[in-house]
């Protein structure tokens, strides 16, 4: 009679409704995310994208139009092919050797970032856009293979925690590799501050825009290095034996039944729809909170990089402390939380001008202290609120992981972690149409700033529709 009570403290059980892996299985997978995130982050957010769209193609409205074709190529290559490849996966029964190769890829591709270089003197900007979409649409296919190892492998009270820590580890990565560019490659030089190198480390010429240029290899090296502990610690499923040809044949089978079965897994398609609206608003605000404050306060590119490296540390704190009230609260109410309160920073984040907070109640322009950035009280505040918005950003993302993970029939969690991508990226270009076209109705970039809360809204009024019970494979 002892015997099982005992066998299910030493092995807990997964989401899956299999044993659980062990700690360092579990724990190592987190380093998939802490290997991934700081590319994003470095690359895609605060530093590549911009040099590559204002003096690689030198001109920021054809930059930022070449970079939505690029995204909007590689969300129509991954809705033609994650689910496909899920199913595979699902009919194969291993993930990790789909990590490896595409890991393997974005390195390589990232240290090729390199040879981009200001006047097309190395790579031509076509050649830069191709090699951007290999990295990005590998990028994207890893992250559907690495999340969908996270049913199987995470103890059900754990699952929340997990995908959290992940997150805080993608934040904290970011943050160090961000602070050494910083402060090795960025302020040598311009500042006299005694604590900076009076040159850049390492021959690094800025004049040839190297502290920019030297991100991918650095991020490429990182993400190498921090796979191996997912590749070498974290167990994998069984292969099936099934032949790789007669796998992608079943695969595509399987994802066609899904399709004519949608009423059967109708919850779990009205969270994918809710996905596709909150998530397109919340992260149209980390991408947009930075323009908005240049163009509100003038802030200068030292300025932003200080703005992204302690909103990456808020993210950070925010995740893991997401993390487990996901565990405590569930992964519905810990997301609608989310929402609500991303929605309520953004629209205190817009109530933010120069000599006014909160609409209506005036500040003093003058500076508050004699440290040269985020002089002024509207400055000060705008950052704090935007360390706030960071911190529910990301639980929110760490939910919306654990959520779909709570909601997949476990066999067939990669095909589902392919559309829940897809979900993400289908609609990449809504909020930036959005704010563009409501930035040009109403000739104000507030009012532009302001309307992503129009999706996050739909977003979670479509998500109350949603139940957290795990779908059933349909017979």
């Amino acid at each position: 009679m002892n015997t099982k009570p005992e066998a299910s403290t030493s092995s807990p059980i997964s989401l899956a409704g299999t044993p659980a892996a062990s700690p360092l299985g579990y724990f190592s997978w987190t380093f998939g995310q802490g290997a991934r995130d700081p590319y994003y982050i470095m690359v895609i957010i605060y530093i590549f994208f911009p040099y590559f769209s204002n003096t690689v193609v030198g001109d920021p409205i054809q930059g930022q139009t070449l970079i939505g074709y690029l995204n909007a190529t590689g969300g129509l290559i991954l809705a033609l092919t994650a689910p496909f490849l899920g199913a595979i996966a699902d009919k194969n029964g291993r993930r990790k050797p789909w990590v490896a190769c595409t890991v393997v890829l974005m390195s390589v591709g990232a240290g090729c970032l390199w040879f981009v270089l200001p006047g097309e003197q190395g790579l031509s900007i076509y050649a830069t856009l191709g090699l951007l979409l290999a990295i990005n649409t590998a990028f994207a296919i890893s992250e559907v293979f690495h999340n969908a190892m996270l049913p199987s492998i995470a103890p059900v009270n754990r699952v929340g925690v997990i995908s959290g820590l992940a997150f805080a580890l993608g934040n904290v990565g970011g943050l160090c590799l961000m602070l050494f560019v910083l402060f090795a490659f960025a302020m040598p030089g311009t500042n006299d501050w005694s604590f900076l190198p009076t040159e850049a480390l390492f021959g690094i010429d800025q004049a040839a825009h190297e502290h920019d240029r030297i991100v991918g290899p650095i991020a490429g090296v990182w993400m190498f290095l921090f796979t191996l502990p997912v590749l070498l610690f974290t167990p994998d499923g069984k292969s099936s034996g099934i032949p790789m040809w007669q796998a992608a044949r079943q695969g595509v089978r399987d994802v066609l039944a899904t399709v004519r079965q949608l009423k059967h897994y109708a919850n779990i398609a009205i969270y994918l729809l809710a996905r596709m609206f909150f998530i397109d608003g919340m992260v149209g605000v980390m991408t947009f909170g930075g323009v908005y404050a240049s163009g509100t306060f003038g802030w200068d590119t030292t300025t932003l990089l200080i703005f992204g490296l302690f909103t990456s540390g808020s993210a950070m704190i925010g995740a893991y402390v997401g993390g487990r009230l996901d565990d405590h609260l569930g992964s519905i109410r810990t997301l609608k939380i989310a929402i609500g309160m991303s929605s309520v920073g953004l629209i205190t984040l817009v109530s933010i001008q120069p000599d006014t907070i909160l609409y209506i109640i005036p500040v003093s322009t003058s500076p508050v202290w004699e440290f040269p950035y985020l002089q002024t009280t509207a400055e000060i505040f705008y950052f704090c609120t935007n360390q706030v918005f960071a911190m529910v950003f990301v639980t929110g993302l760490s939910s919306s992981r654990t959520l779909m993970a709570r909601l997949s029939p476990p066999e067939m969690a990669t095909q589902f972690f392919g559309l829940f991508a897809l979900s993400g990226t289908v609609t990449a270009f809504l909020a930036p149409l959005l704010v563009a076209t409501t930035t040009d109705w109403f000739q104000s970039q507030r009012a532009g700033f302001a309307s992503l809360a129009i999706l996050m809204i739909i977003g979670g009024v479509l998500l109350l529709k949603v139940k957290e019970e795990q779908a059933t494979v349909a017979s």
